[in-house]
């Protein structure tokens, strides 16, 4: 059996905070908890002038994981709050002065992962195929632009906040083989960010430049839901290889597709194809199949704007309880049918040259 995110702490939540009284998960101690197989790494994030006190608690916490089935390596450090970490992007989302798409350091290539309409599943697409890349063997990023709804901290199991050691450089957080960004780890799950376009705009140049990520492959960035400021910062400040729209089959959804399409195509960013999410319902008990949503209205989108149809995905119970889990099911179910969709468009990528 192995060890899960909500083991681990379960586990921590019986130690205590010398200061507080409450345990170190509630308390805010317990930062960048990361659960990748048997091993367990976290950070106890604390005052530094009360060090002495929190090294009896490290040594516990230590040995409370140790305790968990499935555990068989634990690392974790005591660290200093920092007056200048993290830096506060709303306080510096201020625009860049204006001027031409520059490549972000260490990457090599950036695809944006798009849909016209929410609720189509588009975090969802986007975490299964970061993983899925991970998994042919790229470095891969992730960046979570979908600054009002992000989603990828819960969909990647990443929790904690990023840290910076010079106020300035954001260390991004990482897990099932993928480095990843968002503004969700920066503010509280349940706290809406109410921010107008300069403050996103600043935020996403902010999230582009100064995140450490490294050397990668392919960035994937997941947009949030129309054609607004985020995706026009984005393809202007940066060079975006290509766009991948997401839709469902209905006509309402495709409506939005459309218009999806048309954004990237006059924002000089070629559209790498599309993807029909919820193509189709299969019955875990009978076998039936059915079409919930319609069927191949993307594929004659896709064929009617001139652009490939990647994949088709089905609507299935274990991809949504998979994402919910902090586990995709790339990762969790990689031999599923369910799973096959996402490693196929990676591989698309991969051969394609822009990933």
């Amino acid at each position: 059996m192995t060890a899960t995110r909500e083991s681990v702490l379960a586990a921590l939540k019986n130690v205590k905070d010398p200061g507080t009284g409450d345990d170190i998960v509630s308390a805010g101690v317990t930062r960048g908890l990361n659960v990748e197989g048997g091993t367990v790494r976290f950070v106890l994030e604390i005052d530094p002038a009360k060090s002495k006190a929190y090294e009896p608690v490290l040594a516990e916490a230590q040995e409370a994981v140790r305790g968990v089935t499935g555990v068989t390596e634990v690392s974790a450090v005591l660290t200093a709050h920092s007056a200048k970490a993290p830096p506060d992007l709303k306080a510096k989302a201020k625009p860049a002065e204006p001027q031409g798409p520059q490549r972000v350091p260490g990457v090599d290539h950036i695809i944006a992962i798009a849909s016209g309409k929410g609720g189509v599943g588009k975090s969802t697409v986007s975490a299964n195929l970061a993983c899925a890349l991970a998994a042919e063997g790229r470095r891969v990023g992730l960046l979570d632009a979908d600054v009002y709804g992000p989603s990828q901290p819960r969909m990647l199991g990443v929790s904690g906040r990023p840290a910076s050691p010079d106020g300035k450089t954001i260390l991004p957080m990482r897990n099932h083989g993928v480095t990843m960004m968002s503004l969700g780890l920066m503010t509280n799950e349940d706290q809406a960010v109410v921010w107008r376009g300069p403050m996103l705009m600043g935020a996403l140049q902010q999230m582009l430049m100064q995140v450490q990520w490294g050397a990668l492959d392919v960035l994937i960035v997941d947009l949030p839901p129309g054609t607004g400021d985020v995706q026009m910062t984005l393809a202007q400040k940066a060079h975006v290889d290509g766009a991948i729209i997401v839709s469902t089959p209905q006509d309402v959804a495709l409506l939005d597709a459309r218009k999806g399409i048309d954004m990237f195509n006059q924002l000089k960013v070629p559209v790498l194809g599309m993807i029909e999410n919820m193509s189709t319902h299969i019955c875990s008990n009978c076998g039936h199949e059915e079409h919930v949503f319609g069927h191949g209205g993307v594929a004659a989108e896709a064929q009617k704007m001139g652009v490939p149809l990647l994949a088709e995905v089905p609507l299935h119970i274990d991809i949504r309880m998979a994402s919910d889990g902090g586990a995709p099911i790339v990762v969790s179910k990689p031999d599923a049918p369910q799973s096959q969709a996402f490693r196929d468009i990676a591989r698309v990528l991969v051969a394609q040259g822009v990933a």
